[in-house]
């Protein structure tokens, strides 16, 4: 079980703070960040593609990275959490500023060389 009691885990901090939290079960992954009030953002480390899929679905927060350290995505997507991370209807910046009543899921990922297990996603490419 994660101690969830700590300073840093409770409040919104955005700065070089680094919060790492080791869990015992896929269910236990998805539903620690998933109940935090803000929703920020969160990042997963594993070479199973599967279960990055799974985990980037299926957790309740506005940003994810997969093997990334900070789940920032490039500047044309919207930066931005859910629940008490949110400033207002919309994502601060980009096109869902001009979008009202959305909730946005950003998904930033990196596969380490040599990481082919479970991939099932390939970019055709025109010959």
């Amino acid at each position: 079980h994660v101690k969830t009691e700590m300073r840093t885990y409770q409040e919104e901090i955005f700065g070089p703070v680094l919060q790492i939290a080791r869990v015992e079960s896929f269910e236990e992954a998805v539903a620690l960040p998933s109940a935090h009030q803000y929703g920020n953002g969160v990042a997963i480390f594993t070479r199973n593609g599967r279960a990055a899929r799974e985990f980037a679905s299926q957790v309740q927060v506005g940003m994810v990275g997969i093997n990334v350290p900070i789940p920032v995505p490039v500047a044309y997507h919207s930066f931005g959490g859910w629940k008490r991370s949110a400033f207002g209807d919309t994502n601060q910046h980009g096109m869902e500023g001009v979008r009202f009543y959305t909730k946005v899921k950003t998904i930033t990922a990196r596969w380490p060389d040599g990481a082919t297990e479970d991939s099932a996603f390939v970019i055709p490419t025109m010959k």
